[in-house]
Parts: C-alpha cells; structure tokens; sequence
C-alpha cells in the first residue's frame, strides 16, 4: 500500500510535533516535511512534492491562503487541506476559494482528521460537516433567489 505523503505547516512548533507524532501512527501517513509559514511551505512542497499539505491559516509572513494560492499553480498535485482554529464562514469561503480541497477544525476529534486526509488523498473534498452547513444555507439562500427554468415532478 502507498503511504500518504504529508506536509504540516504550522507556526507552532507544539502543534508540528503533536500532529506529527499523531500521523506517524497512522500506517498509512508519511509526514515528509514540515514549515513554520507560508513562505517556507512553498520550498518545502517544491522540495518534497507531498500528496496533502495540512495548512494552518494565520501564520507570520504570508499566511496560509496565500501559500494555498501560490501551491495551487506551483505544485497542483499538491492537495490542501485547511487545519485551523478558526470556525468562522469567512476563512471557510476564503480557503475554498484559494484552491483548498478541505476545511477542517483543530477542535476536531484525531479519527476526523485521519478522514479528511484519506477523503482530499482520494481526490475527494473534505469539509467539515459542522462547517458544511454555511454552504448548503448560502445554495439554499441562492436557489431561493434564482427562479428555476422548469419545475421538476414527483415522477422524475
């Protein structure tokens, strides 16, 4: 089996260790490399080309979105996925739209975790499902607003 390739981007070196020493349990995670900010994670992806990036958002220099920017044209078959504390709609929508594959909490439980990394490694999106609610409400608000072109029957 191919082992997950992870990179841990964080301006805590507490929060690298514990996730690190946490994912190195996992049998099927490599952590390869690590950053302290976003310009450093911008070499280290260049240097290590790993599967999923775990980006923390507010970090020192550039921050996170920014580094989820510049890896989205400079290392494409990198994967991000947002590791933050912040629940907030604003930093959700903000990520997304930098070209992060998933959005998750670091209040989340460590099997949650684990998930996200398989589902964004999968080529799949991973957000959140405490998050995913502001989405479905912002879809709904909208299809409420736009008129549908036909009505679609019980039958179809």
């Amino acid at each position: 089996m191919k082992k997950i390739r992870l990179m841990l981007v964080d301006d805590h070196e507490v929060v690298r260790v514990g996730l690190k020493t946490f994912l190195q349990t996992q049998p099927d995670f490599d952590v390869v490399a690590e950053a302290s900010n976003g310009e450093e994670a911008i070499d280290r992806a260049m240097e290590s080309h790993p599967d999923v990036i775990l980006m923390d958002i507010t970090m020192p220099g550039f921050d996170g979105m920014e580094a989820t920017r510049r890896l989205r044209v400079l290392c494409p078959e990198c994967l991000v996925l947002a590791l933050t504390v912040h629940d907030d709609k604003q930093y959700l929508m903000q990520m997304l739209a930098a070209g992060a594959s998933g959005y998750i909490t670091k209040q989340a439980a460590a099997e949650e975790l684990v998930e996200a990394i398989h589902t964004i490694a999968e080529g799949n999106v991973y957000l959140q499902p405490a998050l995913a609610r502001w989405l479905l409400e912002d879809y709904q608000r909208l299809a409420r607003q736009t008129k549908p072109s036909r009505t679609v029957s019980a039958e179809e």
